[in-house]
């Protein structure tokens, strides 16, 4: 009985599925219930400007009416070209992969693509789902923020799928025949330590992130390039690896402050990193900039709100969006052939959590 009552459930799915994919609404019968023909619902369909107000109108109520689907997948087969591309980011949780999102959908919109959105939270297994998962749906070129300490193997199966891919803010070990948007996180670097020194601190800590990132190891070396300009020792204590969350920020500070010769300053590695260690600072009854001086990185628009207003590095991460994505449609379209290298040049936004007279405005 048990067995036959599960081949009753069984028959039962498949009849739905089937009245499922014999009740879809077909383009013909949009056509037919707008009164137009099939080649200009299919205009209508994919946007086109030599359609008038009126017909788009027509079809448009007609596709409501009947509850008809475009199917993309279908249409990317029969055109040999997508019009869907995948952006995949650390987590959109991040201000910074927010505003990138921004740029990528401002430049993608334009030219009529469809984005499909996938986190990896920095997991490889995850970033590798995803990326099967987009061969799958047939995306013609895809925008990523790769995994930290990716594997060669990795950028060998990215180049025998043969379809556009351009990385943003993170690199690929050997991955230069990829397209590539980001900061120049050197410079950046170079800059927090730089302004810091000029404010007259000889110890400063670099707190958050881990090595195995290229970001990582970019902000530090610009870290490091300016203590030696400066004749000050490197000292790798002062070097706190932890996440790149608030939680992260709030850990590192907490192990900075326990060090039995703390740091009057510390360049964290981004922004929310930053906002958590100033509220570990508070935490200890401290003000940051009056009792030790913090400065992130990425400029996101939280930190102009923050209380004491965040000095930070301009990292300009809409522009990277709409720069990565500009790039991708060239690429797909075929207007460009060797791999195009975008550095921005970052830039030193000065608030009062970096500077020594910030408790005078109390």
């Amino acid at each position: 009985m048990k067995n036959n009552g599960n081949q009753y459930v069984v028959s039962k799915v498949i009849d739905i599925v089937k009245q499922k994919k014999r009740s879809r609404v077909t383009l013909e019968q949009v056509a037919k219930h707008a009164g137009v023909s099939r080649a200009t619902a299919s205009l209508v369909v994919r946007g086109s400007s030599a359609i008038s107000k009126e017909t788009r109108e027509k079809v448009l109520k007609a596709m409501k009416e009947l509850g008809y689907v475009y199917d993309r997948v279908a249409a990317n087969l029969r055109s040999q070209r997508s019009s869907t591309v995948g952006l995949i980011i650390t987590e959109i949780g991040n201000p910074f992969f927010s505003e990138l999102l921004v740029g990528v959908h401002e430049a993608l919109d334009k030219e009529g693509y469809t984005v499909i959105l996938g986190t990896t939270f920095d997991s490889p297994e995850k970033q590798d789902a995803l990326l099967s998962t987009m061969l799958e749906y047939r995306v013609g070129g895809v925008i990523m923020s790769p995994v930290p300490g990716c594997s060669v193997d990795m950028v060998e199966r990215l180049k025998q799928w043969e379809i556009p891919v351009v990385l943003i803010a993170r690199k690929l070990p050997s991955g230069e025949q990829f397209d590539y948007v980001g900061i120049d996180n050197v410079e950046g670097g170079r800059l927090a330590t730089e302004h810091l020194i000029q404010q007259g601190h000889r110890r400063i800590a670099f707190l958050g992130g881990f090595a195995d990132s290229s970001v990582w190891r970019d902000r530090k070396k610009g870290y490091c390039q300016a203590l030696e300009q400066a004749g000050i020792e490197i000292d790798e204590s002062l070097f706190i690896q932890a996440l790149t969350t608030r939680q992260g920020g709030k850990e590192a500070m907490k192990k900075v402050l326990q060090h039995p010769n703390p740091p009057t300053a510390v360049f964290c590695y981004n922004d929310v990193v930053a906002f958590g260690a100033m509220l570990g600072l508070k935490e200890d009854g401290m003000v940051p900039g009056r009792d030790i001086a913090v400065v992130g990185f990425d400029n996101i628009q939280e930190s102009a709100l923050f209380h004491p207003p965040l000095t930070t590095i301009a990292a300009f991460p809409e522009k990277i969006g709409i720069h990565a994505a500009d790039i991708l449609h060239q690429r797909m379209t075929g207007e460009i052939s060797e791999p195009k290298r975008l550095i921005l040049q970052p830039e030193l936004v000065v608030r009062q959590s970096s500077l020594s007279n910030f408790h005078d405005l109390f």
